[in-house]
């Protein structure tokens, strides 16, 4: 039995963290076929910065508990010019993969490079031609929102694919 002949499916949550926008994204896949479920931003609002990471941590689970997912892919922090953006960044993070142990989901995470290679075929791609990808890989012409929320759609695709291979690799 091929490993793209069964029926199971599995739903996967994406995240794009960020301290001011979350991106999330929600993708169903069914015997090999891609299926968008949801996706949405949080506009992370607070008057602290520790509010803001309790709007990423209660925003994210508010979308665990509605589409239970099972297992989800998170972002890493790039390596970024101000320490301190990096810093925040993977505070927003840190609560995001918060949000999904609460669940107890298995998070794998992705850096920026190895998301937009499994996509476009090139690390350097830009959002426009992951968003392109994305859109194209569901099944759409276009998904509508802000370019956060396409970025974590194609964090879960790439998590798709990947698991993919990772499964073919344990029949070998």
């Amino acid at each position: 039995m091929s490993v793209f002949s069964t029926t199971s499916s599995v739903t996967v949550l994406g995240v794009d963290p960020g301290s001011n926008v979350t991106g999330w994204g929600i993708v169903r896949e069914t015997s090999g076929r891609l299926e968008l479920v949801a996706n949405g931003v949080l506009r992370v609002k607070g008057s602290s910065f520790s509010d803001r990471l309790s709007c990423v941590y209660h925003g994210l689970h508010a979308v665990i508990e509605e589409y239970r997912p099972e297992e989800a892919g998170v972002e890493q922090v790039f390596t970024a010019k101000n320490v301190m953006s990096a810093i925040k960044l993977a505070q927003a993070r840190g609560a995001a993969v918060a949000a999904c142990a609460a669940f107890h989901l298995a998070v794998q995470d992705y850096e920026p490079t190895l998301v937009k290679k499994t996509l476009t075929g090139s690390g350097r791609a830009e959002k426009e031609q992951v968003a392109f990808m994305v859109a194209r890989l569901l099944g759409r012409s276009h998904i509508e929102g802000p370019l956060d929320t396409t970025d974590a759609l194609a964090i879960a695709v790439c998590h798709l694919t990947l698991r993919r291979f990772r499964k073919l690799e344990t029949l070998a």
